[in-house]
């Protein structure tokens, strides 16, 4: 797949609240969109930052809760009673406390191998993407750690040119645990629409080396061939970015 880059949105808010409350926005409108056009909502989740964003945020939206099919951009190869298990989060969080039910999450087999887990989560990905070459997730929502990796897509990894799978293993993880499964760039950059959500200074020279000096890291690679790129920031993120004064970003379907 030829990837052809979808400049990025920027919309920078006041407080780490204000960036959790477009988020859950985002969320709310996107899937009211997709359920309306498609009959389904397909959202891809992260951990970190975005799993609390998420989780304190969603409970209170509007939408059709039975048409939501929720997925992981990557996952740790743990148990899901482990505290490194994405889904032990969102499960915790979410179900119970919305109407999202357990078998609405399209989950990793934490029993099998890494390599083996990949494939069999893909086979879980293609089953709700019958008869297409690559998946299109209405929503993916991404974190960038502080090497500016994103889902399990590290600095300097040969997963970075991976082209033929949905999902890949990784077992050498520079971050732990080390083995992982996670989406692919042609996955992440066939979507409607993938989102970044993040707040505090800690984020602001990742953020400046990405959206402003354009340096190639994988959270900088993230550029949807035929879709929209946002980034929600407050203003401690934003910090390092030179951005005119008066300039106002937004998805016009839905942040204001």
């Amino acid at each position: 797949m030829t990837s052809t880059k979808s400049p990025a949105v920027r919309k920078v808010v006041e407080s780490e609240k204000e960036v959790a409350k477009q988020l859950c926005t985002l969320v709310e409108h996107l899937s009211n969109e997709a359920i309306e056009a498609r009959g389904r909502f397909t959202i891809g989740l992260s951990g970190g930052s975005m799993a609390k964003f998420l989780c304190g945020g969603l409970p209170s939206i509007q939408t059709s809760w039975d048409k939501w099919l929720l997925f992981f951009c990557d996952e740790r190869l743990v148990p899901f009673s482990n505290d490194d298990s994405t889904y032990k989060i969102y499960q915790a969080g979410l179900v119970g406390k919305t109407p999202l039910k357990d078998e609405q999450f399209v989950t990793i087999n934490p029993d099998l191998e890494v390599q083996a887990a990949a494939k069999d989560y893909e086979e879980k990905i293609r089953a709700k993407f019958p008869d297409s070459d690559w998946p299109r997730f209405d929503l993916l929502l991404l974190g960038m750690g502080p090497d500016g990796h994103t889902a399990s897509l590290f600095p300097g990894h040969p997963l970075l040119d991976e082209q033929s799978v949905w999902v890949a293993a990784i077992s050498d993880s520079p971050k732990p645990p080390p083995c992982r499964v996670t989406m692919t760039f042609p996955v992440i950059n066939n979507a409607h629409c993938c989102a970044f959500a993040m707040a505090g200074e800690g984020k602001a020279d990742m953020v400046k080396r990405i959206l402003g000096d354009g340096e190639a890291l994988p959270s900088g690679m993230v550029q949807p061939t035929d879709g929209e790129l946002l980034w929600i920031l407050d203003k401690s993120a934003a910090s390092k970015l030179s951005l005119p004064p008066t300039r106002k970003e937004c998805l016009s379907c839905c942040l204001q």
